[in-house]
């Protein structure tokens, strides 16, 4: 058998906000509740599983996720409508921005619970030959 991911825990302050912060955002599907956890699933079968933490108990993470043009164009519009403040490098040295990389865009914003998210269409280094735009 292959090694696939199959879940992580996501810590938030709220476990129920920050689940349906996300599936929103990315038109996603909350499907499971289970003790402490609220889960959404990706496209892939992974799932994120919420945790509601204690707020000093949270750590940061970086989160990426390779979406469509569709999925970021609906993403990004509601970023922007929302005034969630995003940027086009991991650094935050270009606020307001999207970046240009590999023929595709990125993005990062925080989640509700601080986390850094990145939206980007084209994974880094490009589509390898087989794959997706090639």
């Amino acid at each position: 058998m292959s090694v696939e991911l199959n879940h992580t825990i996501v810590h938030a302050r709220d476990n129920r906000a920050s689940a349906e912060f996300f599936a929103e955002l990315l038109g996603l599907d909350i499907t499971t509740e289970w003790g402490p956890f609220v889960a959404v699933a990706l496209g892939n079968g992974v799932t994120l599983d919420f945790a509601t933490v204690p707020t000093g108990d949270i750590a940061p993470q970086h989160y990426a996720f390779l979406v469509s043009e569709e999925v970021f164009d609906a993403a990004y519009e509601k970023i922007v409508r929302r005034g969630i403040p995003h940027h086009a490098d991991p650094h935050g040295e270009r606020p307001g921005e999207i970046n240009h990389h590999d023929g595709g865009r990125g993005v990062y914003f925080p989640d509700p619970a601080g986390h850094f998210m990145e939206l980007l269409t084209v994974p880094y280094g490009g589509w390898p030959a087989q794959g997706p735009g090639k």
